[in-house]
């Protein structure tokens, strides 16, 4: 070490990591940054509650370069909630770091899951780890297994749904060596798990820093827009889950956690039933109606445990609208019909389609669910429809628009009862309106009973499972319009 750097030098960055990130990395810390840097040699735990997007990422990097550099043979193991979380957050932020410091290029190589000191590779190192999403808890207890060292640090990215087994193995890894550390940092959308606890039940035994980007916090995040926290304050409320999570980096009353994810989303895509697996299923159509001129209308069938491919139409009026679905109604001889109705919006067309002899039913996302869980109707249909989903429904394959939507919203609770994210504020967040999702959870808004059965209707079975059915010629002549 004395060969780049003098003895006090290295001393002084040890006990002073803040000056460490000014001299090496040439940048100024951000206020919370700077609190975390220089409680980080006195604290053996710190823990850092965030909002979204404060940059704690680059802060645990910097830890972990100081930690490295100032111990001889320190060993460090990091993780996160997933592998990818991990590769794109914490590991890229040591790559983005270690290239502008040609010491530590000079001193460390940088490998996939591996950065080691050129001369002691073996003893002198930092080490990614993961677990298998379907690891038991004894899996998951070994990710951080087998670190022994006189300088160890451990640091937990995402911790806020990490699961307990992942901390408890940290945890007992810190009883020996001349210097154990961790920390842990993660979104504070949970209350439970091992983040909430290091603000609560275990304090004590935490330094807490929290991360927020609220406006009246002089240490607040610079990294988040001022003026966009203050609008979502000033829309939402300071009680609002979503702004206590994403803005406040506060727990909310409830958890808030995602509805259904990507991998259950993947398998009902790759399902396949055939006709006989939905003969007596009833045929439904779910339709929303666009709001805004960047929103589509988009018609959703499904049938017992198959969902189709929606039709979806930019730039009609209710009379145009309403003839496009009576003829799929007339064509696919469908049993209900259920037409988004929330704010009038659907009105025109389900005018017109009684107009023309049809007796659809108008969809209030606002009005009271059948099942008192759920706070409004809105939350009932999406539950019952990733519910459906969860026990075996098909997804048509090739659906990004409803594949985005249906892993993006979140819910929490209102007292007793399930309450999902606001529209408004999910569209904010996915960049487009959730058309698709809302018109296919629709075909849940009530229970329909098939005509007969599901047999005996005009032209029988006229369809097999894997044909589009509206039939695929009128199907690519719409989409091409």
């Amino acid at each position: 070490m004395a060969a780049f750097d003098e003895a006090n030098t290295l001393l002084r960055w040890k006990r002073h990591p803040s000056q460490f990130v000014r001299e090496v990395f040439r940048v100024t810390p951000d206020a919370w940054q700077e609190e975390v840097l220089e409680a980080f040699p006195r604290n053996q735990r710190i823990a850092m509650p965030a909002s979204k997007g404060p940059g704690k990422s680059a802060c645990m990097a910097w830890l972990a370069w100081n930690f490295i550099l100032t111990r001889e043979d320190a060993n460090i193991g990091m993780t996160s909630i997933s592998g990818a979380n991990l590769q794109d957050g914490l590991w890229k932020e040591l790559a983005k770091w270690y290239a502008r410091s040609p010491m530590l290029q000079a001193l460390f190589d940088v490998q996939s899951t591996r950065i080691v000191n050129r001369e002691s590779p073996r003893t002198w190192f930092m080490s990614a780890r993961t677990w298998q999403k379907s690891a038991s808890v004894e899996e998951q207890a070994l990710t951080l297994a087998g670190f022994h060292a006189d300088y160890l640090l451990f640091l937990l990215d995402e911790t806020g749904g990490m699961p307990n087994a992942v901390m408890a193995s940290a945890e007992a890894a810190l009883s020996t060596g001349i210097e154990c550390r961790m920390v842990q940092a993660g979104n504070t959308s949970h209350r439970e798990g091992p983040l909430y606890r290091a603000c609560t039940t275990e304090r004590g035994l935490w330094y807490v820093v929290r991360i927020s980007g609220d406006p009246d916090d002089p240490k607040r995040s610079p990294r988040v827009d001022i003026e966009w926290a203050r609008q979502q304050i000033a829309r939402w409320g300071r009680d609002n889950a979503w702004v206590r999570v994403n803005v406040l980096g506060e727990f909310p009353d409830h958890s808030i956690n995602a509805l259904i994810g990507p991998d259950e989303i993947e398998a009902a895509q790759k399902r396949s039933y055939n006709e006989n697996d939905i003969a007596h299923a009833p045929r439904i159509l779910g339709i929303d109606v666009a709001r805004e001129g960047d929103d589509a209308s988009v018609m959703f069938p499904r049938q017992g445990l198959v969902a189709f491919r929606p039709t979806l139409w930019r730039n009609i009026d209710g009379i145009q609208g309403a003839g496009a679905v009576a003829r799929k109604w007339e064509d696919w001889d469908a049993d209900a019909v259920f037409i988004d109705n929330t704010g009038g919006f659907g009105a025109s067309w389900i005018d017109n389609l009684r107009l023309l002899g049809r007796s659809p039913m108008g969809v209030q996302y606002s009005s009271a669910a059948n099942d008192p869980r759920y706070f409004n109707k809105r939350a009932e249909m999406y539950f019952l429809a990733t519910q459906w989903i969860k026990e075996g429904g098909q997804l048509p394959p090739n659906c990004p628009e409803l594949t985005t939507a249906l892993t993006s919203i979140t819910y929490t609770h209102k007292g007793d009862r399930l309450l999902l994210e606001d529209k408004t504020q999910l569209k904010q967040r996915i960049g487009v309106s959730p058309d698709h999702a809302d018109s296919f959870v629709q075909t849940f808004a009530e229970p329909v009973m098939a005509r007969g059965g599901g047999r005996g209707r005009r032209g029988g079975f006229r369809h097999r499972h894997n044909y589009d059915p509206y039939g695929r010629e009128a199907f690519e002549r719409e989409n091409a319009a």
